[in-house]
């Protein structure tokens, strides 16, 4: 029997979390996160991690399961996502999932794209290219974006690992990620859904991130990123390269202003939200709201509570 999921997706700052729990709470359900940043310990501030009061008793999953010098890879997501989800439906307690991440969120409603097999040759020299002048890493993104605007438009200019990824797969096939990836939405979806999308107007959407982004340095985030720190975690993880945790760390390192790094991370955090706009704009089964008073939540929750 095929579980239901509701899947509320959205930019940045528009509200996923707390709708996802107020859904949960009026139908007895558990959620489910799906953010590649608040799975790691000791990352709470900057990553938007609900605190325990916030949650008012709702079950959360996959949040504080890795340290930051660990790596949770979209394979690793499924997976326990998966098992979470079957525990939920053998309990008989519906399962919300707030999308954070992009990525994780295909995985587990479409299944992993495995596309050609890596060669290390090919990711050796490119990574070598990345790491032999000032700006690699930005260089390669710029050669994705030439060749895959689409992929590119999708994946952060600093990281790395997927932007070789995808360099990768088109130097061995021919043919952009973002082409595989559209073939790949073909397939059937792994579970019942219905997603909720959050999208408040632009003005309003940039004020929102603005505004949160000066409550996480008034809350401590300065202060999270030296604990981080002192505990080892340097800036060259790929945890500490997380929106918020970059710029603080190179605020620490490099001595430049902490309202320029405050600066940074808006901008940073307003581009990410237009590419996660973006990505989720192409898929129409996805029922949009501008806020989440909006949202049906009586019909959310027919939803979970019928039989498949």
């Amino acid at each position: 029997m095929t579980a239901r999921l509701v899947v509320i997706v959205g930019p940045t700052g528009a509200g996923k979390s707390e709708l996802a729990i107020e859904l949960a709470q009026r139908c007895n359900g558990e959620v489910l996160s799906a953010d590649s940043q608040q799975v790691y310990r000791g990352m709470n501030i900057g990553t938007g991690k609900v605190t325990t009061t916030q949650q008012r008793g709702v079950a959360h999953h996959l949040i504080d399961i890795l340290d930051p010098d660990q790596e949770m890879t979209v394979a690793m997501f499924q997976s326990r996502a998966d098992k979470v989800i079957a525990d939920a439906q053998a309990r008989g307690v519906p399962m919300v999932v707030a999308g954070g991440t992009m990525l994780y969120v295909r995985v587990l409603l479409r299944g992993i794209f495995s596309g050609p097999s890596k060669d290390e040759v090919l990711r050796e020299r490119l990574s070598q290219e990345a790491n032999s002048q000032p700006g690699g890493t930005h260089s390669l993104w710029q050669r994705l974006e030439s060749i895959d605007p689409i992929s590119a438009q999708k994946i952060d200019p600093a990281d790395l690992r997927r932007i070789i990824r995808a360099l990768e797969v088109f130097e061995l096939t021919g043919e952009p990620l973002s082409v595989h990836h559209q073939r790949h939405n073909f397939k059937s979806l792994r579970y019942s859904v219905r997603l909720v999308g959050l999208a408040p107007p632009r003005e309003q959407l940039y004020a929102q991130i603005n505004n949160r982004v000066d409550q996480m340095i008034t809350r401590g985030l300065l202060e999270e990123v030296k604990q981080l720190r002192n505990a080892g975690y340097t800036a060259t993880l790929r945890s500490q390269r997380a929106i918020g945790y970059a710029e603080l760390h190179h605020h620490l390192d490099h001595g430049t202003e902490l309202s320029q790094a405050v600066a940074l991370i808006k901008r940073n955090s307003r581009r990410y939200a237009r590419r996660q706009l973006s990505w989720y704009r192409q898929d129409n089964s996805i029922t949009w709201h501008q806020t989440a008073e909006l949202v049906d939540l009586a019909k959310l929750m027919s939803f979970l509570s019928s039989s498949p």
